[in-house]
């Protein structure tokens, strides 16, 4: 820590748990505290119980689930490979040209997402592309809500890159396919697989583009959440939002193993 002094320490640790638990912890300690309860007790949920968790992990739940994961996959790998173009490509244009390709990846990210949610359902519910009523619509809209977040970090990685790499491999012959493949994309590994991982957690989350989107038979988690909430049943959607959480941080965690293990290759 930047604070050297113990009396210091104690009151920067302090300061962070009145300001962490209110505003982060205590919202998700309640969440999972009602997700295994049945009725609200004054102020708090009670009335222990596990019953929630059995419609939580099947039937339409469990299908919404799927519904996530495949999404957050495929919008996450078609989001690093469009944004890792992107950014190489920029990597070569001019400083204007830069700027005018980061502020276009950047558009979506800077209106309401269900704006893209609106524009996307306006642009292909009419042939010659017409999505809407399938999936690939919700797969296609959170594609371009996490691209900007894959083009962004990419795009700083390279910044990062030494220049002496790619001119040691060109210099002893290695042609520019080569040195992209071999040299370039294994120095950036690291930043690619953090990339995938924040699109994959930001597209299990999306909700808003989503509840304009979806068809009945592709129905994501978050919209699951909504509609049991919505609903009434408050602690079957806890329970829900907990395994909605767990699974994401799973993932996280398996990301962040391999891109320990890149950076140390």
């Amino acid at each position: 820590m930047l604070v050297h002094s113990k009396s210091g320490r104690w009151a920067a640790w302090g300061l962070f748990g009145l300001l962490f638990l209110p505003l982060f912890a205590l919202p998700l300690l309640v969440v999972v505290t009602a997700s295994f309860s049945t009725h609200w007790s004054g102020a708090f949920p009670s009335g222990p119980t596990t019953g929630n968790y059995a419609s939580a992990v099947q039937g339409e739940s469990l299908q919404a689930l799927t519904t996530s994961l495949v999404t957050a996959l495929v919008a996450s790998l078609l989001a690093l490979t469009v944004g890792t173009w992107a950014a190489l490509a920029a990597a070569r244009l001019k400083r204007r040209g830069r700027r005018s390709l980061d502020a276009l990846f950047m558009l979506p990210v800077a209106v309401p997402s269900v704006v893209v949610g609106l524009a996307v359902l306006v642009a292909f519910s009419k042939p010659p592309v017409l999505l809407n009523g399938t999936s690939s619509i919700v797969i296609l809209a959170h594609t371009i809500l996490v691209t900007a977040f894959a083009h962004q970090s990419v795009s700083a990685a390279i910044v990062r890159l030494d220049p002496a790499y790619e001119q040691a491999a060109a210099s002893l012959g290695a042609r520019p396919a080569y040195v992209l493949w071999r040299v370039k994309l294994p120095l950036l590994l690291p930043s690619l697989t953090a990339a995938a991982g924040l699109c994959f957690a930001l597209s299990m989350g999306e909700l808003s583009a989503t509840m304009m989107l979806y068809p009945p038979d592709w129905m994501p988690l978050p919209v699951r959440i909504f509609t049991a909430t919505d609903r009434g049943s408050l602690f079957g959607g806890s329970a829900v939002a907990v395994v909605l959480m767990a699974t994401t941080l799973l993932v996280l965690l398996a990301v962040s193993r391999i891109r320990t293990r890149a950076t140390y290759r």
